[in-house]
């Protein structure tokens, strides 16, 4: 893949298995012409993401490492944004929007979990009706743009990870696409770029990236760019099915992806 390139990773700084380091020089030995960190943004309520200090020396970190690095790959400073959080939004080079919370006063209910999790959160919160969970969420993700100036969609359909072995909707019913639709459509404009992301392939959890053929094609419909990413959080799987991504974007209707560049976002060929 020519212009190679992941916007989506995380480090040792939040959930991520390697430091800033070990993971811009497994980029220059995977021929990576560039690199984009996007830790998480700090939940006050739980203490996950990254603090405001750690945040603070992640993005001093990633200067340095611009410097050390310079003229063998480009790196990037960006953060992913969970639209539950309360936090500065300046100095990154781009922000990923995304939902893996639930709003319930100051305890948020995490979804973006195994399994088992996820049917405990249907069952508690919404009397064991998996469709009602999967409105929900669009209903959310429609919200994004309230909560920051979004870069880059994240994983628009994150409710379906564990599809491929657990049920807890018919994603062929005309009732979740329309609910898919209408957010696609709510958000059009609002963020430019979608992900194709290859994260549930790397953590065994499906076997082709998301979303779904069919959002895709209404993204293309409406005018989004996409972007590939692996949504790392192990340096071992940085280009994760990047090629089957690119053809779930050709197979779409796509022929150009977007990469960002030291002068914003620029469309490549696929």
């Amino acid at each position: 893949m020519n212009n190679k390139q992941n916007l989506h990773t995380h480090s040792k700084y939040c959930d991520g298995a390697d430091t800033l380091e070990e993971i811009v020089n497994t980029a220059i030995d995977r021929h990576f012409d560039s690199i984009g960190f996007s830790g998480h943004s700090y939940m006050h309520f739980n203490g996950g993401g990254m603090s405001p200090e750690n945040a603070e020396r992640y993005k001093s970190d990633i200067k340095e490492l611009k410097k050390k690095y310079d003229g063998k790959i480009k790196i990037y400073c960006g953060l992913e944004v969970e639209m539950c959080s309360k936090v500065d939004l300046s100095g990154y080079d781009y922000l990923i929007g995304s939902v893996h919370y639930f709003p319930n006063g100051d305890n948020p209910i995490a979804f973006d979990r195994n399994a088992q999790v996820v049917k405990y959160v249907i069952d508690t919160h919404f009397g064991g009706d998996g469709m009602k969970y999967a409105l929900e969420y669009y209903r959310l993700l429609a919200t994004l743009p309230q909560y920051g100036n979004f870069d880059i969609l994240g994983h628009f359909d994150l409710i379906t990870k564990h599809a491929d072995n657990v049920t807890f909707f018919d994603e062929d019913s005309d009732t979740y696409k329309k609910a898919a639709i209408e957010a696609a459509e709510a958000l059009a404009r609002k963020i430019k770029l979608f992900e194709v992301n290859t994260g549930a392939i790397a953590r065994g959890n499906r076997k082709t990236p998301y979303p779904a053929p069919f959002i895709i094609k209404e993204m293309k419909r409406l005018g989004y760019g996409a972007v590939i990413s692996s949504d790392c959080h192990n340096m071992n799987y940085l280009d994760c099915a990047f090629e089957e991504a690119a053809e779930l974007l050709k197979f779409c209707g796509y022929k150009e992806r977007y990469i960002l560049t030291e002068n914003g976002f620029e469309a490549v060929s696929l």
